[in-house]
């Protein structure tokens, strides 16, 4: 079974009402303990995905009453005869669309969203590296690149917080994925600019066309990273392959410009926005089937209109984007 156990530290006056409000939540079992400070510590073992339900009324009630103190941990194991008789009812959880607790994610979220030495450096590493693999037309020097680049933090943290509408870290988590974004292309143009560079490597031209294929790309990309997030899953393959969507052709784009290769500059600029659109549209969608939603009623309003708008808006740009694609393949046909 997947399950996790909340400790709530409970003020004295308190103590009768948490009690009742356990009655109206799905858990496997709690325990009460006394501490010295005369408050009461509740050890709540509950299924995962009933933990947010939990939370999300501590949440509340943190913020009126002085006193709650709520840690979360997951559970290695937990043994008992309930949970041998429930087995048949595990099947029915296994069917559904397994996530980590809201508050876990915003946890997380909050984390990427924010531009950090230790991302700035990872970025500029992984831009002079990629560049490298360029320049010696090397399949194994891009793919390094793209295992120690850490691109996919922030493009998640910009579809999970639209669904929020948390437009405050919407915000931060675009300006942290175009800095990203913008080392890499600036890394690239430098080396263009210092060096005689070949443009008629196999590692370059591949990221100078676009075709739909790179939209279906994107949007496995975009779908695998959020599945991947929702299940706190090691983000070390999915963000490769996020990376194969975002860094080789931002490194192709700053080669171009660096080179005043204006065409293919073109063509490596529309690649970059398809895929970052294609993977924010996927991401957008998985968070919304998932159920992520706010606490507060007024954030709940925010938040429906929030991730309309978001699906709508993103879905037209990768329409407009991929009317362009069979422009451009149209004119590269001549």
């Amino acid at each position: 079974m997947n399950l996790q156990l909340i400790e709530v530290y409970v003020p004295p006056s308190n103590v009768e009402s948490f009690t009742r409000k356990l009655d109206n939540f799905s858990y496997e079992t709690y325990w009460e303990e006394k501490k010295a400070d005369g408050r009461t510590l509740f050890r709540v073992v509950a299924r995962k995905g009933n933990v947010e339900d939990i939370l999300n009324e501590l949440e509340e009630v943190s913020h009126q009453i002085d006193g709650f103190e709520t840690v979360l941990f997951p559970v290695r194991s937990y043994f008992s005869k309930d949970t041998f008789d429930a087995e048949d009812n595990d099947e029915e959880q296994k069917a559904k669309l397994q996530r980590a607790s809201r508050q876990e994610l915003l946890l997380t979220i909050d984390k990427n969203s924010k531009i950090t030495w230790n991302y700035f450096l990872l970025i500029l590493l992984s831009a002079i590296v990629a560049t490298t693999g360029f320049l010696k037309d090397s399949e194994a020097v891009v793919i390094g690149a793209m295992v120690i680049a850490p691109m996919i933090g922030p493009v998640i943290a910009i579809a999970f917080s639209s669904i929020l509408g948390d437009y405050r870290v919407l915000g931060k988590s675009a300006v942290t994925s175009l800095l990203g974004v913008g080392v890499v292309v600036g890394i690239s143009i430098l080396f263009a600019v210092l060096m005689d560079l070949d443009l008629q490597t196999t590692q370059y031209l591949s990221r100078t066309k676009v075709t739909l294929i790179d939209i279906i790309l994107g949007v496995a990309s975009g779908a695998a990273g959020a599945l991947a997030f929702l299940n706190r899953l090691s983000g070390n393959l999915v963000g490769v392959m996020v990376a194969v969507a975002l860094l080789p052709p931002s490194v192709a784009l700053g080669m171009s410009i660096g080179s005043g290769a204006w065409e293919f500059a073109y063509g490596s600029f529309l690649l970059v926005t398809v895929n970052i659109m294609s993977i924010l549209l996927a991401a957008v969608i998985v968070f919304s089937i998932s159920g992520i939603r706010p606490v507060q009623w007024k954030e709940v309003q925010k938040a429906n209109v929030s991730r309309l708008l978001s699906i709508l808006f993103i879905f037209i740009i990768v329409a407009v984007l991929a009317l362009l694609i069979f422009i451009s393949e149209g004119r590269f046909n001549l």
